[in-house]
């Protein structure tokens, strides 16, 4: 039976005055020309955006990202070509992630892309199927008795100090920045899609981008593209599982906090501290952040599934987080606006 954990929200008006540069405009050239590239789908649900009174809704369907059940190789595959072409000597190396189900299997998925060998840390707590799904593309696989947090301390130390070793890790710490930052970049395409097939869809620029958020990644590259000055000042809604609301402490403290986690059907969103490289792009970039009960993400789960959308509990949060936050005035949303909630997850997916 789930537990209705209690939950907590921030709003922070004047986010969307805040300006930052902008993503390389490389990236979405380089994934577009990768085999098996197609933008995934962006699916209109007039049902709920009546539901929550505004004009359009849209939820960008991340079911099935290059044969994967997530967007996470959006960013890996982009963090991986420029640490690769930063080597200078060439070498062979082995590629290195601590993950909860789907980063670690879309750095195995780079890798043997590559040719390359891969071993990924997961936590206890994984499921066996997310360790399979991982061993499947080829990567050793090693289980560390910790959660995720103390998970990606023992991949880091695993990586340091070998050259035949590349950490490729989505969560930045102070000495360890560049890559992190390079995946940001990478997720910065799934953005340009989704401004495509809006216009596509003879619908208005997004008035509020709702975003799952674990250590704060892909909330960053949402703050990027919304935040660099290019008319599409949205506003960004982050959503946290409500036993790991680390970026709403943060924001609520206004410096990087730490909380303890729990246990979560939100599995990949389980994360106890930011990541210090997206930590400046939430605090003063994201209009409002909210935790969600596992109930409440369940239940949006099985609303979409029905509406024909296949989210997993991590992919369906930015609904419940929208239900939770929808008469908040500080949004800004009327009948008249657009919506579109990112669910970065199928239902056999695992964002990690």
């Amino acid at each position: 039976m789930l537990t209705a954990a209690a939950t907590d929200s921030y709003l922070r008006p004047g986010a969307r005055a805040w300006r930052c540069r902008p993503a390389p405009a490389d990236v979405p050239r380089f994934h577009r020309a990768l085999d098996g590239y197609r933008p995934t789908p962006l699916v209109e649900l007039p049902a709920l955006a009546a539901e929550v009174g505004v004009g359009r809704l849209f939820v960008k369907d991340e079911s099935d990202r290059f044969g994967l059940p997530a967007f996470k190789i959006l960013g890996a595959s982009w963090a991986i070509r420029q640490a690769l072409a930063d080597r200078a000597d060439g070498r062979p190396v082995t590629l290195v992630a601590a993950t909860e189900g789907n980063h670690g299997r879309a750095v195995a998925r780079v890798a043997r892309m590559l040719r390359r060998p891969a071993h990924i840390f997961v936590p206890r707590t994984i499921g066996a199927a997310s360790a399979t799904a991982i061993r499947s593309e080829g990567a050793t696989v090693t289980t560390v008795p910790d959660g995720y947090d103390e998970t990606v301390r023992r991949a880091a130390a695993y990586a340091a100090g070998d050259p035949s070793r590349l950490l490729i890790q989505d969560t930045a710490w102070p000495g360890y920045e560049q890559v992190p930052a390079w995946i940001v970049e990478g997720y910065s395409t799934l953005f340009h899609e989704v401004d495509e097939q809006l216009a596509a869809a003879g619908a208005a620029p997004a008035a509020l981008v709702g975003v799952p958020v674990g250590v704060g990644s892909l909330a960053q590259a949402a703050v990027v593209h919304h935040r660099d000055g290019r008319g599409r000042p949205a506003a960004l809604l982050g959503v946290e599982p409500a036993v790991a609301g680390c970026v709403t402490a943060s924001l609520r403290a206004g410096t990087l906090t730490e909380v303890p986690t729990g246990t979560t059907v939100l599995a990949g969103l389980n994360c106890g501290v930011p990541s210090s490289l997206a930590w400046p792009y939430l605090r003063d970039g994201l209009d409002a952040a909210t935790t969600v009960s596992d109930d409440d993400a369940v239940r949006a789960r099985a609303d979409l599934a029905a509406l024909g959308v296949p989210a997993g509990p991590s992919g369906a949060a930015p609904l419940a987080g929208l239900r939770a936050m929808r008469h908040h005035t500080g949004l800004g949303l009327n009948r008249a606006s657009t919506v579109v909630l990112l669910s970065t997850d199928g239902a056999a997916g695992r964002p990690a």
